[in-house]
């Protein structure tokens, strides 16, 4: 059964509102090219958004150095930022992070992170927004 969203659109109008970097990972799953976000040296305060709906998902504060060329957190932003499903593309299997207000892909969590959680959510930086503030 497929899942609905808050925000939903024809793939025609995904494309007319996305870059084509941004349409290829938040609507087809992509990734971006490790290193090549400008969100990697973003370290003011604020909170990172979807960029295909402008959902909140993530805190500065939760944001970290991880050394993987993507932008990474320890948590979501509260628990209704994202969602998770398995991922078995690739010959692996990990668990994939979407916005949970319009299920663009967003990157996925892995178990190696820092405290206090423990977690990596790896997120490709075209997937997100940035809004300076709190």
């Amino acid at each position: 059964m497929a899942q609905h969203y808050a925000v939903e659109m024809s793939d025609a109008e995904w494309r007319k509102r996305l870059s084509p970097a941004a349409y290829e990972v938040l609507r087809r799953q992509g990734t971006e090219p490790p290193g090549t976000s400008p969100l990697l040296k973003e370290h003011r305060l604020g909170v990172f958004h979807c960029a295909a709906c402008n959902w909140p998902l993530y805190s500065s504060k939760d944001k970290f150095e991880s050394g993987t060329g993507w932008p990474s957190f320890t948590r979501p932003i509260n628990d209704r930022a994202v969602g998770t499903e398995t991922d078995r593309s690739l010959f692996m299997t990990r668990t994939e992070v979407h916005c949970a207000h319009c299920g663009g892909h967003l990157g996925h969590v892995f178990p190696d992170g820092p405290p206090p959680t423990g977690l990596r959510y790896c997120m490709n930086g075209v997937a997100l927004s940035f809004q300076p503030g709190r």
